[in-house]
């Protein structure tokens, strides 16, 4: 079962699709315009469809505004089938598109099919709001930018997220990273962070928080 928010100003098409999805298991909300969705409708859900022809917000705008904020697959619906529409779509940030009119059966096989390849790449990273953690390639993605760290900055990284909100000393993240017999020192571990915190600035405010006299945590 997935969490699926459904924006388009078509009544009709949200009520069909609602109908189809709850009968395969889905948790269906429906938006009837994009000026109705807020941030708090992205935390939970695992799916969007999204509209393009809509008044007021139309998909292609709401999609590049809010982008960063959504870790879910988003597919478009559409009845502009012209190539260019296509690649705008795609540009700003969705990963499929269904034509309409549609049939049933295919927006359920192309739904369930992107949840189903969702679950996989969730299992194989750690998504924490506009940081991605690829687990396989150990590699860390800030708004589609790519973070170049070194190993130690990666694992440091990896550690406080995987712990979000829990607090580690320097000597914690020392033994962790390092190992207990290690030559390193907890100044390295300052430097480390250091370093990382300067390449995060370059996109957004570094997660990792000092808590003073106690150590780190990804707030």
């Amino acid at each position: 079962m997935a969490n699926i928010l459904v924006i388009d100003d078509d009544i009709a098409i949200c009520k069909l699709i609602e109908t189809a999805l709850t009968r395969d298991g889905h948790f269906v909300i429906t938006k009837n315009s994009a000026t109705e969705v807020t941030v708090n409708d992205f935390k939970h859900t695992d799916l969007i469809l999204l509209d393009i022809m809509m008044p007021r917000l139309d998909g292609i705008t709401f999609c590049r505004e809010y982008r960063s904020m959504i870790d879910c697959p988003i597919l478009f619906l559409t009845a502009k089938t012209m190539e260019q529409d296509v690649i705008d779509g795609l540009s700003v940030g969705g990963d499929d598109y269904i034509k309409k009119p549609f049939n049933v059966s295919e927006l359920r096989a192309r739904v369930n099919a992107h949840i189903r390849r969702e679950h996989r790449y969730r299992h194989q990273s750690l998504i924490l709001n506009d940081c991605v953690f690829d687990l396989s390639e150990k590699t860390v993605t800030i708004k589609n930018k790519l973070i170049f760290l070194t190993k130690r900055e990666y694992e440091i990284c990896e550690l406080l997220a995987r712990n979000k909100g829990q607090i580690f000393s320097l000597e914690n993240i020392l033994e962790r990273i390092f190992g207990f017999n290690s030559e390193s020192d907890i100044s390295s571990i300052r430097v480390h962070i250091k370093n990382i915190r300067s390449k995060f600035s370059e996109v957004i405010d570094c997660p990792i928080e000092t808590v003073w006299g106690v150590g780190y945590k990804w707030k």
